[in-house]
């Protein structure tokens, strides 16, 4: 017989105590699981923040992208009106506000989407700079999005004009010192850009270390600098510059074998654009032993000038020459004991398809600058033009043929530029590079020759005023 369950319960009745641990339990997991979701919740709103904050500043970043190519690009208009102006060009400076001297323009329009829109505000510091003066470019972007604050970047640029004489010896193919100890250094004949200062002339106390050879070439043989010392840079189209025991390539106390690796590069190249030889002139049938009125600028058509013996040949004033001499033919040929004399504050100017040949008593040019005496080879590439250049003492002397293959002979000072194909430099000659001759040419186009940018508010202040707000 069964007996009853104490306090009168059934038998096989559930314990109420395991019913309530069971609740008790159900409760426990939801207030984890309740525990878990507020954890995933709170991962899943900070992985959506951080996503959101990458969103934000990857947005940040693409605008202060574009707003540096906004202010390259402003500053590319200002080149280019500079650039339409040297060519006299009626659009140069369309648009643009000036007040004689500086000029600024506004451009607007610039659509990034998502709503974003971009403008750039350009000022240039001189429309029409005097000769030597490196006109400034200050370009200040801003990109404005919905809802948040402007991006905004200033950059200031100097512009310089493009020289045919930016090197000292630059040549297509290849430059080669021959001789066993000469040497490239550099001077300034007109340091203050004042042509109506007096020019300096090269000193030891003048020089500097600021000399240049290129070439365009890829080979190894584009610069054979052999046992001559380069106080300066060296740049090539491809290979490293070949250097002999006794030779150097780098600043003042290089020692002798070495190359200083900053002063060497091997990406140059240039645009050497072709000569022609101008139209007009008087036509002369020969010349006698001077040519031009001092104080006179003249022009002079002859198809070739001959000097043999001890004949002379003075240049008065400022002469120009045009030889009709055609390629291969000789259209300046000095020998013996003849001289080619530019007389004191006088200029001569030589257009030639023909070749040249001063040898003898050759060149003399007592005037401080070697702009004075200026040959442009207009030979032909299938028929390369020869031009063989000596003196005694110092030759003073530019070349720009590019043409042409230039030998200068001697063993003393050259000093000038020289453009040419190919470059030999024999004897012992120390080249001597007038840094002057790099703002050479009224009509050349501008370059840059200095990119910054305005990041600080020390640097952006003074343009603040000339700018506005962005």
């Amino acid at each position: 017989m069964n007996k009853p369950h104490p306090r009168g319960l059934p038998s096989g009745s559930g314990s109420p105590r395991r019913g309530i641990l069971r609740a008790g339990s159900r409760g426990s997991v939801l207030i984890v699981a309740l525990l878990i979701s507020a954890l995933i919740a709170v991962a899943l709103g900070s992985y959506i923040n951080l996503n959101l904050g990458s969103a934000r500043l990857a947005r940040r970043s693409f605008y202060q992208h574009a707003a540096f190519n906004l202010a390259e690009a402003g500053a590319e208009e200002a080149l280019w009106s500079f650039n339409q102006a040297s060519l006299a060009s009626s659009d140069a400076w369309a648009d643009w506000t000036d007040d004689g001297v500086a000029a600024w323009r506004r451009f607007d329009g610039f659509a990034f989407g998502a709503g974003a829109s971009g403008s750039v505000k350009v000022y240039v510091d001189a429309k029409v700079p005097a000769a030597g003066v490196r006109p400034r470019i200050i370009a200040q972007a801003s990109v404005q999005a919905p809802g948040e604050s402007a991006v905004t970047k200033m950059i200031e640029i100097t512009l310089a004009r493009r020289s045919l004489f930016a090197n000292g010896l630059m040549a297509k193919d290849s430059v080669r010192f021959a001789g066993t100890r000469s040497s490239v250094d550099s001077w300034n004949s007109d340091p203050d850009g004042d042509a109506a200062t007096a020019p300096v002339p090269y000193s030891t106390p003048a020089r500097n270390d600021r000399g240049t050879v290129a070439s365009m070439s890829v080979l190894n043989t584009a610069v054979l600098v052999q046992q001559a010392t380069v106080w300066g840079y060296v740049s090539t189209g491809g290979e490293m510059p070949a250097v002999g025991t006794h030779g150097s390539i780098g600043p003042f106390g290089t020692a002798a074998g070495e190359i200083n690796p900053s002063r060497v590069t091997t990406d140059f190249s240039a645009s050497l654009p072709a000569i022609t030889l101008p139209e007009g002139g008087t036509v002369i049938a020969s010349v006698g032993a001077t040519l031009g009125t001092a104080g006179t600028a003249t022009t002079w058509r002859i198809p070739a000038i001959t000097l043999r013996g001890n004949e002379t040949l003075t240049i008065l004033g400022d002469v120009t020459l045009i030889l009709t001499a055609g390629p291969g033919a000789r259209a300046i040929d000095v020998t013996g004991n003849a001289e080619l004399i530019i007389a004191p504050d006088s200029r001569l100017t030589i257009y030639t398809e023909g070749d040249v040949l001063i040898a003898g008593n050759g060149l003399t040019n007592p005037n401080t600058q070697p702009i004075s005496a200026q040959f442009w080879g207009a030979g032909e590439p299938e028929l390369p033009q020869s031009i063989h250049l000596a003196g005694n003492g110092a030759l003073k002397a530019v070349v720009y043929a590019p043409g042409a293959d230039v030998q200068i002979n001697g063993d003393g000072d050259v000093m000038g530029a020289i453009v040419a194909r190919a470059i030999t430099l024999t004897g012992n000659a120390d080249f001597h590079y007038d840094e002057s001759l790099a703002e050479f040419g009224d009509d050349q186009p501008y370059g840059v020759v200095r990119w910054r940018s305005l990041a600080t508010e020390a640097e952006q202040a003074p343009y603040r005023e000339l700018l506005g707000p962005p």
